[in-house]
């Protein structure tokens, strides 16, 4: 296998000239003034940038690996419905996204327990074994998130039902569909947020192996 390529620039060659944050409510918002190396030698000029700070994230796709079955929420999105007041989106487009399991990773928390514990609290199920899938940067032009995102074991025979915590005003519906019909809501355009297009992806390049893995398959 190959390797990837050692970066050519780290972050020892950015100089931060003034950090402020004039916004730390629900979400924060830090404003820094910084420079960094060019790649052809030199230093870029002084840029101002607004970075919308929210913390990490941890995202998880239960799937039942002898039903062939994936375990998603449906849940209203503050976000998307500021979205969808632009032209690029079709007039049925809807702010109740059809989702992957996720949570905010707290203080001092591991990314493996928020999953188990965010699955719980979205859709009842419980994780068996868990397979990292992927760590990413959710947009990093303008945000500090990244997200762990997991596939997780689960018995989905029982799986439905609405779910969340009312005192963070979540309203979830929890639903099971085979895994073929997922994907195919994914090539329909129907999953537009990027944790369940990526867990949805993987899971669609690793079904067979995963499911031998978790005895859903003979091996």
């Amino acid at each position: 296998m190959s390797t990837p390529p050692t970066p050519s620039l780290t972050p020892d060659d950015v100089e931060v000239v003034e950090k402020t944050t004039p916004y730390d409510g629900y979400f924060k918002l830090d404003i820094y003034r910084l420079k960094h190396k060019l790649f052809e030698g030199g230093w870029s000029g002084e840029m101002t940038r607004e970075i919308f700070e929210r913390g990490h994230a941890v995202s998880v796709l239960p799937y039942d690996p002898v039903l062939d079955q994936v375990v998603l929420i449906e849940q209203f999105r503050p976000g998307a419905y500021a979205a969808l007041a632009s032209d690029w989106f079709d007039g049925d487009a809807s702010p109740w996204l059809i989702e992957c399991v996720a949570g905010i990773i707290e203080k001092e928390e591991d990314p493996e327990d928020v999953a188990r514990r965010e699955t719980v609290e979205e859709t009842g199920c419980r994780l068996g074994e868990i397979i990292p899938v992927c760590h990413y940067l959710s947009s990093p032009g303008g945000t500090s998130e990244s997200v762990f995102v997991f596939c997780g074991q689960v018995d989905a025979s029982n799986a439905g039902g609405i779910y969340g915590l009312t005192e963070e005003h979540e309203n979830i519906r929890v639903f099971r569909i085979p895994a073929e019909e997922a994907f195919q809501l994914l090539n329909n355009g129907r999953i537009i947020n990027a944790m369940t297009v990526i867990a949805l992806q993987w899971l669609g390049a690793n079904r067979d192996r995963v499911r031998v893995l978790w005895g859903g398959l003979g091996a």
